[in-house]
């Protein structure tokens, strides 16, 4: 797929972008969830050898194509790393799914309600090395607790910066400024971020698209504004915390959002399971997401 193709898709395709870029301190719990405990490995380098064992099987199943499943965000190891003696965002490409990477270095402690991305001071090498792979763009997450105007206006102008680094270097990045579910002012924290981005993605200078991976709103529709909007190329959703049929659920009450799930996505994935067992449980899993993302309550058409 040339970039041209691959930028039509992700505006007006069907299907969604499996997530699949749990790295350092998350590692361990997505191996434990995919039934593979801590005394497995004995070092870091062994511990992100079965993640990049799980993340192959996930890949290279019969259920993991272009016709569902759009995209993928990988992990920079991921990236780097070798599927069947190839790179993987061309084996990802090969298979009709667009390739992204996760490019935030973690969060910094939390201030004025939200935690903030730590400092990316290699960023332009990693995207770089990014491009030269095949790579279409980016994922950068930062999170928000509370329903502070101040720290909310931060992290959006802090993502959208970042973005148009990425954009500079020429890829698509995907801003992820994520609302607890878990907040107490949640609702709120919906409405700031959704006058936040609308105000300064109009803002923003030159004439490029960037994504958003937000979390689904309180109030269904909610984001209907930033589907729309002229600089936003598409949006996608994650599961934040809820299991896959709540997520589903949710997600099908919002207008052209599709998913961007990890955890929902996977977990019902274990190493045990033979080969037949984990493709039929990921094609089943892949299938209740695609539902979810292109048909909405209340019609049958798809989106």
């Amino acid at each position: 797929m040339q970039t041209s193709e691959m930028t039509a898709k992700i505006a007006a395709g069907k299907g969604f972008i499996a997530a699949l870029d749990q790295s350092g301190g998350s590692t361990p719990k997505a191996l434990k969830g995919y039934g593979i405990e801590e005394g497995a490995w004995s070092n870091d380098e062994e511990m992100f050898g079965l993640i990049h064992d799980m993340r192959t099987r996930i890949i290279t199943s019969p259920a993991f194509t272009g016709e569902k499943v759009m995209g993928a965000i990988l992990f920079e190891r991921t990236m780097d790393g070798l599927i069947d003696g190839r790179p993987a965002p061309q084996v990802l490409i090969g298979r009709g799914v667009i390739p992204f990477i996760k490019i935030d270095k973690g969060l910094e402690d939390e201030a004025d309600g939200v935690q903030m991305m730590k400092p990316m001071p290699d960023l332009e090498k990693l995207l770089t090395r990014a491009q030269g792979l095949g790579v279409f763009g980016t994922k950068e997450r930062s999170v928000i607790n509370h329903a502070n105007a101040k720290g909310i206006a931060a992290i959006v102008a802090q993502q959208i910066d970042v973005g148009r680094r990425v954009l500079a270097a020429g890829l698509v990045p995907i801003l992820e400024p994520e609302v607890n579910i878990k907040s107490t002012d949640r609702a709120e924290s919906d409405q700031i971020l959704l006058d936040e981005l609308a105000t300064q993605l109009s803002s923003m200078p030159g004439t490029e698209k960037v994504m958003l991976k937000l979390s689904l709103p309180v109030k269904p529709g909610l984001f209907d504004r930033l589907v729309d909007h002229p600089r936003v190329l598409r949006v996608v959703a994650l599961s934040g915390g809820y299991n896959r049929p709540e997520a589903c659920a949710e997600l099908a009450k919002n207008r052209g959002i599709v998913a961007s799930f990890s955890r929902a996505l996977l977990e019902d994935l274990r190493a045990q399971m033979s080969d037949d067992e984990f493709n039929a449980s990921l094609a089943s899993a892949i299938d209740e997401i695609y539902r979810a993302s292109t048909q909405k309550a209340g019609t049958t058409a798809a989106v």
